[in-house]
């Protein structure tokens, strides 16, 4: 009987070590890709940092200085014509035959005057006249007499020059009698009110009884009469932008009560001076009222067509940087690299801002620029930026 054994390797063992060296592979490949991936995350987060810290902007191009630009400025309409009507004579009111609102013609009666004082007074100078009339016929009379006794030496020389003298004396009494008449009886004619020309009475102060007390215009008008079929406008222009006001120059009107509505203005003149209190000049404008759309006294805005600067830039008023070295704008290259420019403001719009010196054409200047910007910064135009976004969604879809 053999006491001999085989003895050979398990199977399982042998599956068991295949397992082992598998498993350790797929391990160190798990922390190979572990690795890999941080290290990928820490590039990738130190890139969006990197770019995170450049200020993203938005640029806009100039706008160039059209032809000619609006001049917005307040004005104030006045009647072409306006006649307040004082009393030339005292009395009282008789009567008043036009109210406010009444267009009248020239000449129309707008109220009487009763004047008992004056009326004496025209009575005893036409009396007097009548009675210096009488002398003087008679003193004629007396001097043709002497004349002819002159003839026949029945009187003397020295008595008949007498007689033609008293003759000469009786006549310029007539004659001042005579304009003294006269002079009372235009006075008399004060006592009608007409209006002076074609126009609306746009007041009156006066009622029937009231006491007239004859003035020369510094005391109160009874009637006031306008001529509204056209007005003048009076605008004062800067001392900055009077030059460029020229004869026939047109403008267009707004009101407050007529939105959307436009009245065309025709420059007439121009004070030729700068006011030294408020460094304007006044012009004044004429315009056709004859539908009766505009008043006398009203505010208007007056838009004037002023010509524009060839060399001007518009851009943004939210584009100016204001430091203690004045103002600034940021121009950025294609590069991204940032320029602060001095630049010199012609006028200003509001929402835009015109620039006369500091600035190109075709520059890109950059639109709500943030405080920390400084001269030569990195930035990001916000276009790059949109496209650098668009290219990596194509990239990961």
């Amino acid at each position: 009987m053999s006491t001999e054994v085989d003895i050979a390797a398990p199977q399982p063992l042998r599956h068991l070590k295949s397992a082992a060296a598998i498993a350790l592979l797929i391990a160190a490949g798990v922390v190979s890709g572990g690795v890999f991936s941080r290290v990928h995350a820490h590039e990738a987060l130190a890139a969006w940092t990197d770019a995170q810290a450049i200020p993203t902007v938005a640029t806009v191009l100039p706008e160039a200085s059209p032809a000619s630009q609006p001049l917005v400025l307040p004005g104030r309409l006045a009647a072409y014509v306006n006649a307040p009507i004082y009393a030339r004579v005292s009395g009282y009111l008789h009567a008043w035959y036009a109210d406010i609102g009444t267009h009248v013609k020239a000449g129309q009666l707008l109220g009487v005057i009763d004047t008992p004082d004056l009326d004496q007074q025209l009575q005893q100078a036409r009396a007097d006249l009548r009675n210096s009339v009488a002398n003087e016929k008679l003193a004629a009379t007396t001097a043709q007499r002497w004349s002819e006794m002159l003839k026949q030496e029945s009187v003397s020389q020295q008595d008949a020059d007498e007689k033609t003298a008293d003759l000469l004396a009786k006549q310029a009494t007539v004659e001042a009698n005579q304009a003294n008449v006269r002079r009372l009886e235009a006075l008399e004619s004060f006592k009608r009110l007409t209006a002076p020309f074609d126009g609306v009475v746009t007041a009156r102060k006066t009622d029937v009884g009231a006491l007239i007390d004859a003035g020369s215009g510094s005391g109160p008008d009874l009637f006031t009469v306008s001529d509204a079929k056209q007005l003048r406008v009076y605008v004062s222009v800067p001392q900055n932008d009077a030059a460029s006001i020229q004869p026939s120059m047109h403008a267009t009107l707004t009101v407050p009560e007529r939105p959307g509505v436009k009245f065309d203005a025709k420059l007439v003149d121009t004070d030729q001076s700068i006011s030294p209190a408020s460094g304007t000049m006044l012009v004044q404008l004429a315009v056709d009222n004859s539908a009766g759309k505009l008043f006398p006294g009203e505010y208007t805005e007056v838009h004037l067509a002023m010509p524009g600067d060839a060399h001007a830039l518009f851009v943004p008023a939210s584009a100016l940087i204001f430091r203690a070295n004045g103002e600034q704008i940021a121009v950025a290259d294609a590069n991204g690299h940032v320029q602060l420019r001095d630049i010199t403001i012609g006028t200003d719009l509001g929402q835009r801002v015109e620039i006369t010196q500091g600035l190109h054409a075709g520059e890109r200047v950059i639109d709500n620029p943030p405080d920390s910007l400084a001269n030569g910064d990195t930035v990001r135009l916000a276009s790059s930026a949109a496209h650098d976004a668009n290219r990596a969604e194509h990239a990961h879809g």
